[in-house]
């Protein structure tokens, strides 16, 4: 008879890493070595980018059904594939359809649902709240700062898809690259800007600037006076670890900045984005133990997303990893309104359930915040402070009383969680309306 209490083996999951040579059950990758898996220069080249690469990759592994969902998906996403070896190869392979690496990063046409009526490709105003390209200047003292569209992975329910990961099928897209006059001009309109503290450096994703580019954009952030902090945005701690690990140019440009940031009594630090724990591997354990090293702060920002970390025991396993690896579980954002990701989306009610369920399970300073990033540019606000919330009918409206006073905004449940009288009531246009406007009268009484 065992003795073994199952419980609290569940209780210590968390600090278990993979760490086999689980890319060699993908057939291209059976005789790849451990190096050559390692190396930042072979996970980029042998990035996964075409559909045809990933039914050559799979061979038998995957079926034909599963490959013409997969092509099926390509006509409808927003989105380009981009998928690191990495990633690749930590898909569960035998049930891709339910696997939420693969509903991340490689759609299939099955997923998709009809967009909300209210959704908008620039969901939170970021280019409404623009005063000079590449910037969001929203809230008083901080900004958002996107020195470029390229990223070593592009997610399926990315926020900005509507300039990142190239045209496809459904949207033709303007993308850029490194611009340094238009860097120039982003420094200059901060300089004259005496409030601003906060600088977030995002894209587009910071793992895909160069040496010379971190230097050239953190010496010159950091030499303006009043800019106190600045956070490098990157989702490529959890997708392609390696680049930290053996890019040693790329990591000490980023040490270079973190210590000229402290010689000058200011904050240099990542923000990376694990939505789940299959993400994690011994190779993310051994990425954050160099950058804890060498006193570089990480935190973590999540999307809540169905079939991916909305149940209890995902999200409570992904922010205890997070926390033992060294990285503080920071947001989890309630799914931006944005095309092609409707099958994402969650209630507002599910993200409260899961925060309260979630908080008390770890040290408070280790627990994430659950927000909703406002249609129209309001910000984050917690997922427990909207005005009010029409839950029949899936209509919340918030208030941002110090990004944008005076304002309301409103934030919808996906139609297809509604019941079906609520549903039958979106589908017609002018009943949908009277909805919204006696939601936002019961705010303004």
């Amino acid at each position: 008879m065992s003795n073994i209490d199952h419980s609290k083996i569940r209780e210590l999951e968390h600090r278990n890493f993979r760490n086999d040579d689980f890319w060699k059950e993908i057939p291209e990758w059976a005789n790849v070595t451990r190096g050559e898996f390692a190396d930042h220069k072979w996970q980029l080249k042998n990035s996964v980018r075409k559909v045809d690469q990933v039914e050559r990759f799979l061979g038998s592994k995957i079926s034909k059904e599963h490959m013409d969902d997969i092509r099926e998906g390509q006509h409808i996403t927003p989105m380009n594939i981009r998928i690191t070896p990495y990633i690749f190869a930590l898909i569960d392979w035998k049930d891709p359809l339910n696997c939420p690496l693969r509903k991340q990063f490689l759609p299939m046409g099955s997923q998709f649902l009809e967009d909300h009526p209210y959704y908008k490709s620039d969901s939170l105003s970021e280019d409404d709240d623009s005063p000079v390209p590449m910037l969001t200047h929203r809230y008083p003292d901080k900004v958002l700062f996107l020195p470029t569209t390229i990223c070593p992975v592009y997610c399926s329910y990315c926020t900005r898809s509507r300039i990142i990961g190239g045209s496809t099928e459904s949207i033709e897209k303007e993308t850029y690259g490194a611009n340094q006059k238009k860097w120039d001009d982003v420094f200059e309109y901060l300089s004259n800007h005496p409030r601003i503290e906060d600088v977030v450096i995002s894209g587009g994703d910071a793992f895909m600037l160069t040496p010379k580019q971190i230097r050239y954009i953190g010496e010159n952030l950091l030499r303006i006076p009043h800019i106190r902090r600045i956070r490098l945005a990157t989702k490529g701690i959890a997708i392609f670890p390696q680049k930290v690990l053996t890019d040693d140019e790329w990591f000490e440009a980023v040490q270079e900045i973190h210590a000229l940031g402290r010689s000058f009594g200011k904050q240099v630090v990542i923000h990376t984005h694990f939505s789940c724990a299959r993400e994690i591997t011994k190779w993310s354990q051994m990425a954050m133990d160099r950058l804890f090293q060498a006193g570089i702060v990480v935190r973590n920002q999540a999307v809540l997303q169905e079939g991916v970390n909305n149940h209890v025991d995902e999200m409570v396993l992904l922010t205890r990893q997070v926390g033992y690896l060294n990285i503080q579980p920071y947001y989890v954002y309630m799914h931006d309104m944005v095309p092609g990701c409707e099958h994402f989306r969650t209630t507002l009610r599910e993200a409260v359930e899961l925060e309260k369920s979630v908080r008390g399970t770890t040290a408070g300073f280790n627990t994430p915040t659950f927000v909703c990033d406002l249609p129209g540019g309001g910000g984050k606000r917690h997922v427990a402070s909207y005005e009010y919330y029409d839950e029949e009918n899936g209509i919340s409206v918030w208030k941002a009383p110090h990004v944008k006073p005076g304002q309301t905004f409103t934030y919808f449940d996906p139609i297809h969680k509604l019941s079906p009288e609520a549903q039958a009531r979106w589908a017609e246009p002018a009943k949908r309306q009277e909805m919204i406007d006696a939601a936002i009268a019961k705010v303004k009484k």
